[in-house]
């Protein structure tokens, strides 16, 4: 069933970021619970987001910020500058403060995942239930490997900081994190518009996983996590799936779920499936 969600649009300002955010509400919806939701490199929230929340059944209350380099918002100067997967941490922090939401679920999508996956293990008292789609620093059970695929994704960044040169750079990143996806000229086409809106932003997005990549514990990461549902497109890679049931075989808190038919877009994909599962998986965590 679609749940009546109203929208309201609103922007939170810090010295060096101004934040554009959506906070969709159901009054209907008797638990209370808030739920954060990422989006991922160049892409806006509203576009991640909006068609799962609509057959979201337990938060009254959703927050769907836009983070830096993409969407609505902007540094103060309206110019594109790189940043670094700390600041992303710091300014849901903030907003998240701002807006007095001390306790909340939290999902993220590629990027948002690997920012999700840092809230958690910097703020585990604030965070209940997880969410992760195709979850950045994720993608391959050997860490090398999943250092070499966030390198291929630098050498799309170089392109898309060439004015001639943005498709080229765009595809380049779809082969690399969607190698096995089913190409129609009308679905990429979409895909190459929505992720080219910004184009400077979704290069220093990639660079910034690149970055937090060389710095990063894994290990230690995945142990800070609590209750995770784990969402892998079904064409996507073999190797992100062995590592993702490597993961819920040796933790009792990881939950594996292979979305048929989807890739790496999984969220624009299936977005009624993966907001079912999303409620039970809520459903099965507050029973516990």
């Amino acid at each position: 069933m679609k749940h009546p969600f109203s929208v309201e649009k609103r922007e939170f300002h810090l010295p060096d970021q101004h934040i554009k955010y959506r906070v969709y509400r159901n009054p209907d919806i008797a638990s209370k619970r808030r739920l954060v939701l990422l989006h991922g490199a160049g892409v806006a929230g509203v576009d991640t987001w909006e068609h799962i929340i609509m057959f979201l059944s337990y938060w009254s209350e959703v927050l769907v910020p836009d983070q830096r380099g993409m969407g609505e918002t902007h540094y103060p100067d309206k110019k594109e500058h790189p940043f670094t997967a700390q600041e992303l941490v710091g300014d849901i922090n903030a907003l998240v403060d701002h807006l007095g939401w001390w306790q909340f679920d939290l999902g993220g999508y590629s990027m948002g995942g690997l920012v999700s996956l840092l809230l958690k293990q910097q703020h585990a008292d604030r965070i209940g239930k997880q969410f992760l789609l195709e979850s950045a620093v994720l993608d391959r059970p050997c860490w090398e490997t999943t250092v070499d695929l966030r390198n291929q994704f630098s050498s799309a960044a170089v392109h898309l900081r060439q004015s001639m040169d943005v498709d080229r750079g765009i595809k380049n990143f779809l082969d690399a994190i969607s190698p096995n996806r089913r190409v129609s000229p009308q679905v990429e086409k979409l895909t190459v518009s929505r992720l080219g809106s910004r184009p400077i932003g979704f290069a220093n997005a990639l660079d910034c996983v690149t970055k937090a990549i060389q710095g990063i514990d894994r290990e230690a990461l995945v142990a800070a996590q609590g209750d995770v549902t784990s969402f892998i497109g079904g064409n996507s890679v073999e190797l992100m799936h062995q590592y993702q049931r490597e993961l819920a075989e040796r933790m009792p808190n990881w939950h594996y779920f292979l979305m048929a038919g989807t890739d790496h877009s999984l969220p624009f994909q299936k977005p009624r499936q993966i907001a079912r599962i999303m409620n039970t998986e809520m459903e099965r965590y507050l029973e516990n």
